[in-house]
């Protein structure tokens, strides 16, 4: 008796598996690029028909802040040439701007004459002995300044730029960073 196991059919059986994978594959692509090319034309349509409204609410004299939601730039994202399907050109969506750039001044604006939060965190410092942490610094600067929205990220970010121009000193201990006046050296 021959104690050989048969690997031709067993090559034959992954060939073939690996084949009806392949055709699985190359069939789901297409459904994708008819889908994408379904999608891209809807958007075109949509993108037709808001400016048609536009134009309709600019005729009548209603322009609400809402609808007006152009991005900075009027370009389009297109798809990639080897997304594309038969060749056409990809309608892509309007630079539309994320939730983040809306809140970016939510906070209380600098009345004219105020202090920039540069000069509050450097007239805090001075005053210190020790060096303090971002949050130290904010939340006193809320306490000093309670008229005026104070945020962690603002003010660490304020110390930063401190650091740069040379008027503060960062120091780390741990994972924790201080800040600190620059003490002037004497001759």
């Amino acid at each position: 008796m021959s104690t050989t196991p048969p690997t031709p059919s067993i090559t034959a059986d992954y060939a073939q598996r690996v084949t009806d994978d392949l055709s699985a594959n190359r069939s789901e692509q297409e459904r994708v690029r008819t889908e994408l090319a379904r999608l891209q034309e809807e958007l075109v349509r949509l993108e037709e028909s808001e400016q048609v409204l536009t134009k309709m609410q600019e005729v009548l004299g209603t322009t609400p802040k809402q609808t007006a939601r152009k991005g900075k730039s009027g370009k389009t994202a297109a798809v990639p040439a080897a997304r594309r399907s038969n060749g056409r050109a990809a309608a892509g969506k309007t630079g539309t701007t994320t939730g983040r750039k809306t809140s970016k001044k939510a906070a209380s604006p600098k009345k004219p004459g105020e202090p920039t939060w540069l000069e509050l965190a450097t007239a805090h410092l001075t005053g210190q002995s020790e060096p303090k942490s971002a949050a130290e610094v904010s939340s006193a600067l809320s306490e000093a300044h309670p008229e005026r929205a104070v945020q962690v990220t603002v003010v660490r970010n304020t110390l930063e730029q401190g650091v740069a121009q040379g008027l503060f000193v960062r120091s780390k201990q741990g994972r924790s960073v201080f800040y600190s006046p620059v003490v002037p050296v004497s001759a």
